[in-house]
């Protein structure tokens, strides 16, 4: 019988010292599901997967597998006992040994007698069987990046970690190979966490992501839920500007310094929203209520900061066509979507 979930922790610490890497982590993935683990260098992301994979042992808490108690409350399962596969940053491959040598090196033992053709197998299914031959100093990263995860789908693992998997990988290669893999892992039905540090990243490939911050994940939700609804601060500044604004209610709409806009929820009187820059257009205007501060232009976009008249800033996110230049006046003009309230919580800050 099939697990509810692949991945269960409960409660989980660990700690480096006086420093708690992770601190009292709660998460569950579900079979199929892909979760993205979010948040910048030193916030436990790691030191989560290597709880996870069994090369760290958790402090406190425990930490479930399909279902099956693998580290907590007395147990222990060895790493290549867990059924937990994971890719490394630097792919981790044997230089020694061919492309189809690495992945029949993980194989199950029952399986090793016809390792060479369940190798081609996966390797088949990632589309680099024609390299089965080749060592992995012979091949491209992206390829590389591709037998490293034939070799972990070896294993037949419950669950696939990955840890910052395309980082080493130039643009073009990354977005490739990234859409690639994550739609096989898909078509597998495997559960998979992806560790992170890139916001866009975590947000085009996850059914959820989780946003770390000190140790603890601060909110997990749906990609979209998470950028347009922030629970707090450092979760909508992880994801990208904000605008946080002051505003009055109206019911479902909200005036704010940059325009009325529709709300998330409902609001009457003083409030607190952020307003996300795209969601901020600005025209040029010789008579307009703000004025071009700084530009960043980024090829097929551009992102302004705006001096408002009452001498705070905003920023403005817009494609780059017909753009306006520093020093320029410009009006602003809310675009359709949504501001959300921010947290009372996060309001008292």
């Amino acid at each position: 019988m099939t697990s509810a979930t692949s991945l269960r922790l409960s409660g989980v610490t660990r700690r480096f010292g006086d420093v708690a890497a992770l601190d009292h982590v709660d998460l569950d993935v579900a079979p199929g599901e892909v979760v993205a683990i979010l948040g910048p260098s030193g916030c436990g992301k790691t030191t989560l997967l290597n709880v996870v994979a069994g090369h760290l042992r958790p402090d406190g808490g425990t930490v479930e597998v399909g279902g099956r108690t693998v580290a907590g409350d007395g147990a222990w399962v060895a790493p290549q006992d867990r059924r937990v596969a994971m890719v490394f940053q630097d792919f981790a491959l044997f230089p020694h040994l061919t492309v189809a040598e690495n992945v029949a090196f993980a194989l199950p033992r029952e399986q090793r007698r016809e390792g060479a053709a369940r190798a081609r197998a996966l390797l088949d299914l990632l589309d680099v069987g024609a390299l089965a031959e080749r060592r992995p100093t012979e091949i491209s990263g992206g390829q590389q990046q591709r037998v490293a995860l034939a070799r972990a789908l070896a294993q037949e693992p419950e669950l696939v970690l990955l840890d910052e998997p395309f980082s080493s990988l130039d643009q073009a290669t990354r977005d490739d190979v990234r859409g690639e893999m994550i739609g096989r892992l898909r078509e597998t039905g495997l559960a998979c966490v992806v560790v992170t540090h890139d916001q866009e990243e975590a947000l085009s490939i996850s059914d959820r992501v989780a946003v770390m911050h000190g140790g603890r994940i601060l909110q997990i939700d749906q990609p979209e839920v998470l950028y347009r609804k922030p629970f707090c601060s450092e979760v909508a500044d992880f994801l990208g500007r904000a605008n946080v604004l002051d505003g009055e209610g109206l019911g479902e709409v909200v005036d704010t310094p940059l325009g009325r806009y529709a709300l998330l929820g409902a609001a009457h009187g003083p409030v607190r929203v952020f307003v996300r820059p795209e969601l901020v257009g600005v025209r040029p205007d010789p008579a307009g209520e703000a004025v071009v501060e700084a530009k960043a232009f980024r090829g097929h976009d551009v992102m302004y900061t705006l001096r408002l008249a009452d001498g705070s800033v905003a920023w403005a996110h817009r494609p780059s066509v017909d753009m306006a230049e520093v020093g320029d006046r410009v009006a602003i003009e809310p675009q359709p979507g949504h501001a959300a309230l921010v947290p009372v919580a996060w309001s008292a800050v």
